[in-house]
This record gives C-alpha cells, sequence and structure tokens, in this order.
C-alpha cells in the first residue's frame, strides 16, 4: 500500500510527459478510467513516436540528445 502510494505520483508525472511528447494533453491519462478501451488507447499513444521538433509543450527531448556534445 505505501509502495502504491509513492509510485502513484512519479507514474503519473511520466505518463503525462509522454502524453506531452506525442503532442497530447496530460488529461488523456484520465481515458484510463474506461474499462478495457481506455487502457488499450493509452498504451498506443505510449507506443507512438513523439513529435518530431518542438510542440506547444516544448522542444523534442529525442532533438536535444542528437546535438548533444560528444555524440558521433
Amino acid at each position: 500500500m505505501l509502495l502504491n502510494l509513492a509510485l502513484f505520483l512519479p507514474g503519473l508525472a511520466v505518463a503525462v510527459r509522454r502524453l506531452h511528447d506525442t503532442d497530447r494533453t496530460g488529461w488523456w491519462v484520465l481515458i484510463a478510467l474506461v474499462p478495457i478501451v481506455g487502457f488499450i488507447v493509452l498504451l498506443v499513444f505510449f507506443l507512438m513516436d513523439g513529435t518530431p521538433g518542438p510542440n506547444r509543450f516544448g522542444p523534442s527531448p529525442k532533438a536535444s540528445e542528437l546535438s548533444a556534445p560528444g555524440w558521433a
């Protein structure tokens, strides 16, 4: 019980961050409350590649990785 509580907020933050990478608002995480279908839709969103370049939530983290010094 205590572990679930301790991991809930970080898990929620990761889910919202991933939705922002795909240019969706964090409110889409609530679709998981719809039985079966909601989980499947959210899983598809998580597995999709993020939008290339910046979107309305900020720059792409993948683009900053590619331009970091030391990468060949």
